[in-house]
């Protein structure tokens, strides 16, 4: 319905005002006891009411008076649009979501090759898990940033902050500077992204979400193809650097449509007088120290710094003297453990605006889901990093053929996703599909166990990775839902950032297998398997994906590197498997609430 269609009674509004209230305690109270997810089936803040005066005077709906600044004014805005401007707002998102899954899918294919060009091929997992664990703690701030600054200021921060990060990599000549820049690159790209998101929701009605959020996730099948091919070329003919300089020039020009619609929109809404919370008046020490209380600053510190103190070792200890009895090693996940914490104490006691809101944690919906996106994570980083050079070193694929086999969850899950959230509208209900998900799952991880090896046909890979589409992407969207199910608009954004943020540390976790498992599985194979004559070069062979490419096929060397990345891979798919099993779990926790009863936001929406 349109905004001009919907009115306010003022009259009844004076009338229920002191019941409204007393609902909304006990919704609150409700929450605290696990059953956030049954009052999303009333609509209970914007029916519309009458006049005082008792005529037939009405006046249009008006955002939230109790909400956060950036959440009144999207609300103001979608009261304000047309469903023009609701149309060119999605196909924004649609062009942001291709050219973030172009991007990644092309320097993912290239990071392999500018580390094994600085000599450290070895360290790929190091890289993500710095750039999970920094992009992650990153999340409720953007989260922050967007409900008090207001959604197009801080996805146009998360723009520039990606901008930059692919100007450095573009320009770096070492490996430090390649690790600093992709942590700029993962927070802004993901800030982006999730930016989106968050402004998906803000435009969707709840039982049209999953839609909304297939349809604007779908251009990863088109990058699917496109992106490893054009990875190879930038590779072979060009330059890696401009893979990275390319995209520090695209995004810019199209993310500014987004910003400037959804910024022509808030002065509308203005004009309509929508808006009129005066200014906070406050001082400019004021506002900085509002916005480090805000913003949570020191909790974020604790979080980024004690992840990765703790996770780190797990990568390293191999590459140090005296392995894990090197003080260093020691001295980190001590440190590391004691910050994490040091964080959970404050954000419990201590923290004037808890990092985590604890009252969104409580709803077993919630926590359910989130501890599913890590377990998720986990199960998947504990053997996707050192995917695509498997495929080369094993297989034999070239970087465009191995992205291709990498990207099979991106061909399968851009048409699967649209039918997921078509079932989600008709049926109403999303648990059914995580049920059926996650058993697929398990079945697509641990049938790998035996296939991934060398000398095996790359179909029966590829079957593989087509079941874990199925139900890898189903899990992800069922996820989103659910969290967003289970709150309101006003917390659609923090909720989303938990997701996010459970995500990465289990990514970050992940890759720390990942990683651990690497470092002590294969130089000690390489080593043992590795011709007489060659044995020597072990390490130059281990940090150097070009020189185990360099063997020719059927070469007693590449036999043994091949042998070597087989056993690696093994030990990674039987801990990524292991760990899914706490998925059915978490899954029993989520409640199957209909989504079909609370359409959560107001004004045009799809």
């Amino acid at each position: 319905m349109s905004a001009a269609g919907r009115f306010k009674l003022n009259s009844l509004r004076q009338f229920l005002r002191p019941d409204d209230n007393n609902i909304a305690e006990q919704s609150r109270e409700s929450t605290v006891l696990e059953s956030t997810d049954d009052k999303n089936t009333a609509t209970h803040a914007h029916d519309p009411i009458s006049s005082s005066n008792g005529s037939d005077e009405v006046q249009p709906e008006l955002p939230a008076q109790d909400a956060q600044e950036g959440v009144r004014r999207v609300e103001a805005i979608t009261l304000a649009w047309s469903k023009t401007s609701l149309i060119i707002t999605y196909i924004c998102f649609y062009l942001l979501y291709f050219v973030n899954a172009f991007q990644f899918s092309i320097t993912a294919n290239l990071t392999p090759y500018v580390t094994s060009g600085f000599e450290y091929h070895s360290l790929i997992p190091v890289i993500y898990i710095v750039s999970s664990v920094m992009t992650g703690a990153a999340y409720l701030p953007i989260a922050k940033m967007l409900d008090i600054w207001g959604r197009p200021e801080a996805f146009l921060f998360m723009v520039s902050l990606g901008t930059l990060g692919l100007i450095l990599q573009a320009a770096c000549t070492n490996i430090q500077t390649f690790c600093a820049a992709q942590v700029f690159t993962s927070i802004g790209f993901t800030g982006m992204i999730y930016s989106v998101d968050v402004m998906t929701a803000d435009t969707s009605k709840l039982k049209n979400r999953g839609l909304a959020f297939a349809f604007t996730s779908s251009p990863y099948m088109v990058t699917a193809f496109a992106g490893p091919s054009a990875s190879e070329g930038f590779y072979e003919d060009i330059n890696w650097r401009w893979a990275f300089g390319t995209f520090a020039i695209v995004t810019p020009f199209v993310a500014a449509p987004l910003y400037f619609v959804m910024q022509y929109n808030l002065r509308k809404a203005k004009k309509q007088g929508l808006l009129d919370r005066p200014k906070s008046g406050r001082t400019l020490f004021q506002s900085i120290w509002f916005y480090i209380i805000e913003f949570d600053a020191f909790g974020v510190i604790l979080l980024a710094t004690g992840l990765v103190l703790f996770l780190l070792p797990f990568s390293l200890a191999q590459s140090t003297a005296d392995d894990w009895e090197s003080g260093s090693i020691i001295a980190m996940l001590v440190v590391g453990f004691v910050l994490l914490l040091a964080f959970v104490v404050f954000e419990r006691y201590l923290a004037p605006k808890p990092f985590t809101p604890y009252q969104l944690l409580v709803s077993r919906t919630i926590l359910g889901a989130l501890l599913l996106d890590a377990v998720y994570q986990i199960a998947y980083y504990c053997w996707g990093s050192y995917f695509s050079s498997f495929l080369q070193v094993v297989n034999n694929l070239t970087i465009a053929q191995a992205g291709y086999v990498s990207s099979t969850f991106d061909i399968i899950s851009g048409l699967w996703l649209l039918f997921v959230g078509f079932l989600m509208r008709v049926t109403g209900r999303f648990k059914w599909l995580l049920l059926c998900a996650v058993p697929l799952y398990m079945l697509g991880v641990g049938l790998m166990i035996h296939f991934r090896r060398p000398h095996t046909n790359i179909g029966y890979i590829i079957m593989c990775q087509i079941l874990i589409a199925f139900a890898g992407s189903t899990m992800i969207l069922c996820q989103q839902v659910a969290v967003m199910a289970a709150a309101e608009h006003g917390q659609i954004a923090a909720v989303l950032a938990m997701l996010g943020l459970f995500g990465y540390m289990g990514g970050a976790v992940g890759n720390s297998i990942c990683g651990a498992i690497w470092t002590h599985s294969l130089p000690s194979a390489l080593q043992r398997l590795l011709p007489e004559n060659l044995k020597p070069e072990w390490e130059t062979i281990y940090g150097d994906l070009t020189v185990q490419l360099s063997y020719p096929m059927g070469s007693p060397a590449r036999e043994a590197i091949m042998e070597a990345y087989g056993i690696a891979q093994r030990r990674m798919l039987i801990a990524g498997t292991s760990v899914m099993g706490l998925a059915l779990f978490f899954v029993l926790m989520i409640r199957d609430i209909n989504i079909s009863k609370n359409a959560q936001v107001k004004g045009v929406v799809f």
